[in-house]
């Protein structure tokens, strides 16, 4: 009898310790699952400051932009426009510095001056680094713009055998019958498409007018987007045409243009004959009061223009096919004040290598009303007119004269365009890191 108290004081001891024991190693655990939330919280919190520096920095690049884009010309060297830390709040939250950074122009090229914009935003101590690398937007990168996509009272159509591979603009809205295709951005001022519907036009928000009308659009589509305004004359071109390395002429001007890098220009004023000479120095030749008529191989980079038309005899080609050579060099831009026709006379199957802008009106194919059938125009490089002009008709699926469409994006204009062509009075990114 006298063991049983024993045995109760052994079992409230071993209670006691185990009771001692749970404590320890809930505090213990407590004291664990504190540090775990005190490190979480101070992670959270540095997560947070992370992104609210880089919401600021971008703040900072966006702020920069605007600067770039209100200055009458794109700036000529470095700068910080503000001048130094740029403090947001009361009391302050964070701050930005932002510096923008001359790049220079691909090819010497003004119609792609580039920058780097780097902004370093800062919030408690944490600092976040975002970098903008832009480049002056330029008509080259567009491998079809037009003010409206009517020839006179007519509408010009987009139709089966047509394919555009590049960015597409219009002011105004596009005019589709059948299939064509369309693997490149498409961007129209209008918010709606006109659709042949089997003779019956109609209009519509709609990317497809099923059973007639059925575009295959394998990029972006925006209807409604914003208008970017021509220019009516080759103002840079003028100026680069009379400095030092360019050639001006005056009157109506023929040249071909030889693989060997030079060219034979006929020129009544001159008293030029097949006058062989080397390209421009500087890329830039102006024919001003009078036409340009141009054909040949290219070998080199050059912008021709003229005050009133260019005209297409032939072929023109470069020396050295970017299409199989990437590292190709040869680029030719094409911007007539009037009108670029290529001639009724032009082979079948025509190709012009060449980003063409036609400023006032078109680009066309001379009576394009009477046949026969031509082919395909191949257009590599890009299409830019104020009004769209017509290179032939068709009829139902037929085509009754002229050229069908195969015009093919020339990549490298978007970064590399042709000398001294137009630019648009805005940016676009190239590249963006964080």
């Amino acid at each position: 009898m006298h063991k049983h108290p024993k045995k109760i004081m052994n079992k409230k001891g071993i209670a006691l310790i185990a009771t001692y024991m749970t404590l320890t190693i809930l505090l213990a655990y407590s004291g664990l699952l504190f540090n775990i939330s005190t490190g979480q919280n101070k992670t959270t919190n540095t997560f947070k400051r992370q992104a609210q520096a880089t919401d600021i920095a971008e703040a900072g690049l966006d702020r920069a932009l605007n600067w770039l884009r209100a200055q009458p010309i794109p700036p000529g060297s470095s700068t910080n426009p503000w001048g130094g830390i740029q403090n947001l709040g009361n009391p302050v939250i964070g701050s930005y510095n932002v510096a923008i950074t001359d790049l220079g122009s691909p090819g010497g090229s003004p119609s792609a001056k580039r920058y780097r914009i780097t902004s370093t935003g800062t919030v408690g101590g944490i600092t976040q680094v975002v970098t903008n690398y832009l480049q002056t937007d330029n008509y080259a990168r567009y491998i079809w713009f037009t003010n409206r996509e009517q020839f006179g009272p007519y509408n010009v159509w987009f139709w089966d055998q047509d394919r555009l591979n590049g960015p597409t603009h219009t002011n105004g809205h596009f005019n589709i019958k059948g299939t064509p295709i369309f693997d490149g951005e498409v961007r129209s001022v209008d918010d709606y498409i006109r659709y042949f519907n089997n003779g019956n036009n109609i209009n519509s928000s709609n990317l497809s007018n099923p059973p007639y009308d059925l575009p295959d659009f394998q990029d972006t589509v925006t209807l409604g987007a914003d208008s970017t305004n021509m220019p009516t004359q080759a103002l840079n071109l003028r100026t680069a045409s009379t400095d030092a390395g360019g050639l001006r002429l005056n009157g109506n001007t023929t040249i071909v243009l030889n693989a060997d890098g030079t060219m034979n220009v006929t020129n009544s004023k001159k008293h030029w004959s097949n006058q062989n000479m080397a390209l421009p120095a500087n890329g830039a030749l102006f024919v001003d009061k009078g036409s340009l008529t141009i054909s040949g191989t290219l070998n080199g980079r050059l912008t021709a223009g003229a005050s009133r038309d260019i005209n297409i005899p032939n072929n023109i080609i470069y020396a050295d096919d970017p299409r199989v050579n990437p590292a190709s060099t040869d680029t030719l831009g094409l911007i007539a004040e009037q009108d670029v026709m290529i001639d009724h006379s032009a082979p079948s199957n025509l190709e012009v290598d060449a980003s063409i802008m036609a400023l006032n009106t078109s680009f066309m194919l001379e009576s394009w009303w009477q046949g026969p059938a031509k082919g395909t125009l191949t257009v590599f490089g890009g299409i830019i007119q104020n009004q769209r002009g017509p290179v032939g008709t068709f009829s139902g699926t037929t085509k009754v004269s002229g050229y069908s469409k195969n015009y093919d994006y020339d990549q490298r204009l978007l970064s590399s365009p042709p000398p001294f062509v137009p630019t648009t009075g805005d940016y676009i990114t190239l590249s963006w890191e964080n």
